[in-house]
């Protein structure tokens, strides 16, 4: 394989780590509605268009050839992206407590 296909299906892959952590956060909001026959629905489903839609575009890129550090990326990608997104949540609850501490409305 060619370093540019590598480097594209790599940096497509962390990529779609991050994607797919923001898709997993929209589907945790529907996980716990309804049934469990519609839980189990919209999880298969969920996970088999995750897979399909990474295998076409990466079938696009390099024709379909995955490789253990492919997924590895993805997983960085989750990852980083989830550390990110808990450390800026972990910022805006001390701004609210320290704001809220100020102004006399805290009572913890």
């Amino acid at each position: 394989m060619d370093l540019t296909i590598q480097i594209m299906s790599l940096s497509f892959s962390f990529f779609y780590g991050v994607l797919f952590y923001l898709l997993t956060t929209l589907n945790y909001k529907y996980i716990y509605i309804g049934r469990f026959m519609y839980k189990l629905v919209i999880n298969i489903l969920f996970i088999l268009n995750n897979v399909l839609l990474y295998f076409i575009v990466l079938k696009k890129i390099n024709n379909g050839i995955i490789h253990f550090y492919f997924i590895l990326m993805i997983l960085f990608g989750f990852l980083t992206i989830k550390f990110v997104f808990e450390k800026n949540k972990l910022k805006t609850k001390i701004k609210n407590v320290i704001i809220k501490s100020t102004r006399g409305d805290y009572n913890g």
